[in-house]
């Protein structure tokens, strides 16, 4: 068998660009032959790099037309009749592969942060995605379409009514590795912050704010004892900025510390006490899971992956994401046994590795490919 991944980029840290990373890894130590198809095959090579502001937003906005146009029409030129033992499996934009990878839904992400379809009409890039995969779903681009938990699957089938390929449901996965309970470092990321040892460090992860439910969590903090601080890493500076007003106004001053955008949020992580995450809309969420590996507990809401890997009260708490209630869960949090909690939570990732992932996709391969051999 030999995999092909269309996808624009291939990389460490977090979001798509990981996924195929790790898949990638685990196929090649099982001996499976691999290859790539990325913007740079698709001559996109040239488009900026997402960054702060308009400019950023443009080069978004330039990068997924450019893959789902232009890298559409190299893939299939390259990959649209593979080998009789070569599946290709696409993870973004472009139309094409044996296998497409749902990494979120842009109209139910629309839907729940209110005023959906106003959200999709004021957007040119929500538009564009959703009639694009409108496209993709109602033909024969792919023979099956993986879902990462089984609410996502659901919300595909009702949000696409014409709706053709089949489906099956395989999560993310976490480097166990990479993510594990280290007390190194932890005295000097909380010094540098000035985050004393008795007090409790929660740990905001995530680009886009608003989405992400930090509001509320700031607004929450407001509830709770002056010991607890919450470290925020991601986003860009103009967002940084207008949170950083909210935390003034609230006189949360010197309690919420904005670390900016990190790669490799892994020490931030061992500084922490809790994942606070009262997210809107997450199609997996692999923030939670690699909070979970580093024995985190979670204070999530049920988007994701969170209704399958958060026990309440065992490795974490679940919210609504309203203010005072995700207020309410981090008192929870604050009063039960952190020991234990953390504990549980490296105990409920470890079934969660990328190799336990990889075989399941190589599984769902085997199948496609004779389904496609007796088509």
């Amino acid at each position: 068998m030999k995999i092909v991944q269309v996808v624009p980029e291939v990389k460490t840290g977090s979001g798509v660009e990981a996924v195929a990373y790790h898949l990638e890894r685990e196929w090649q130590a099982a001996g499976i032959d691999t290859a790539r198809f990325t913007l740079v095959d698709a001559a996109g090579g040239w488009l900026p790099k997402p960054g702060p502001g308009l400019r950023g937003k443009l080069a978004i906005i330039a990068r997924v037309v450019w893959f789902s146009t232009v890298g559409s029409v190299a893939a299939k030129r390259r990959w649209g009749q593979p080998a009789a033992d070569t599946v290709v499996i696409c993870h973004n934009d472009a139309l094409v592969g044996d296998v497409y990878v749902n990494h979120g839904i842009v109209a139910v992400a629309m839907r729940a942060r209110g005023h959906g379809l106003l959200r999709l009409v004021r957007n040119p890039l929500h538009l564009f995605t959703s009639a694009r995969d409108a496209v993709r779903f109602a033909g024969s681009t792919h023979r099956c379409v993986v879902n990462l938990t089984s609410r996502e699957d659901a919300d595909l089938r009702r949000t696409y009514r014409a709706f053709r390929p089949s489906t099956a449901v395989i999560g993310n996965g976490v480097d166990l590795e990479r993510y594990t309970p280290s007390p190194e470092g932890r005295r000097m990321v909380r010094d540098e912050l000035g985050i004393a040892d008795h007090d409790v460090a929660g740990l905001f992860v995530g680009h886009e704010f608003g989405r992400k439910g930090l509001p509320a969590a700031i607004q929450a903090m407001t509830q709770l004892p002056d010991t607890f601080h919450l470290m925020v890493v991601g986003g860009t500076q103009d967002l940084i900025d207008r949170a950083s007003e909210r935390v003034s106004e609230r006189g949360l001053t010197g309690r919420v510390h904005f670390v900016g955008a990190h790669s490799d949020p892994r020490p931030w992580f061992n500084a922490a006490d809790v994942l606070v995450f009262p997210s809107i809309y997450e199609s997996y969420g692999l923030v939670v899971t690699e909070a979970l590996a580093s024995g985190l507990p979670v204070v999530a809401t049920p988007t994701g992956c969170v209704q399958d890997v958060v026990e309440e009260g065992v490795n974490g708490f679940v919210t609504t994401g309203e203010p005072q209630d995700v207020a309410r869960a981090l008192a929870a949090f604050l009063r039960a046994d952190r020991q234990s909690l953390r504990m549980a939570a490296r105990a409920s990732a470890e079934r969660l590795g990328w190799r336990n992932v990889a075989e399941q996709y190589v599984e769902l391969f085997q199948r496609v490919l004779k389904e496609r051999e007796e088509a």
